[in-house]
């Protein structure tokens, strides 16, 4: 978490700014499979979260659409779009860092915790976190990512 955390703080000097980045890896050997920041903004889609980024990179360099075996690691709690890739994704755990509260501090969330959406559903995936939140936390509280905050809620 703490390199996926210095990793998507290196945004903070981009001109795109985000506090989301994931990683995928194997479960079992801990080899990294793939890494992703948020591109809503970049892309244009609202639907480019990190966490949706790195599973669907990660199943196009696996060539199918199965991560069993896999875990997968994001700065903050999924919101139930993320967690809900992961599920169809048969990821085995996601752990995260900063909480959807966290986030919702400083930018729209849907306000449901990813281990109720885990619950909810019949597919099975650990859900573990908050692991180093404040580390995660201090790439929301950043003054440029502030700024960019600021600037993405004129845009609504």
């Amino acid at each position: 978490m703490r390199d996926l955390a210095a990793w998507t703080a290196r945004s903070l000097e981009t001109d795109h700014p985000v506090p989301f980045g994931s990683d995928v890896f194997h479960s079992r050997t801990g080899e990294r499979l793939m890494r992703a920041a948020n591109a809503v903004g970049k892309e244009n889609d609202p639907s480019s979260h990190a966490e949706v980024r790195a599973i669907r990179l990660a199943c196009r360099k696996l060539k199918g659409f199965s991560l069993k075996g896999y875990t997968l690691y994001t700065t903050c709690e999924p919101c139930p779009m993320c967690m809900a890739d992961a599920l169809w994704a048969g990821l085995d755990r996601v752990v995260y860092g900063a909480t959807i509260e966290d986030a919702n501090q400083f930018c729209r969330q849907i306000q449901i915790p990813a281990t109720e959406v885990a619950q909810r559903s019949d597919m099975t995936c650990a859900v573990e976190g908050p692991v180093e939140r404040e580390l995660c936390l201090a790439l929301f509280t950043h003054p440029r990512m502030q700024k960019a905050f600021r600037l993405w809620s004129k845009r609504r």
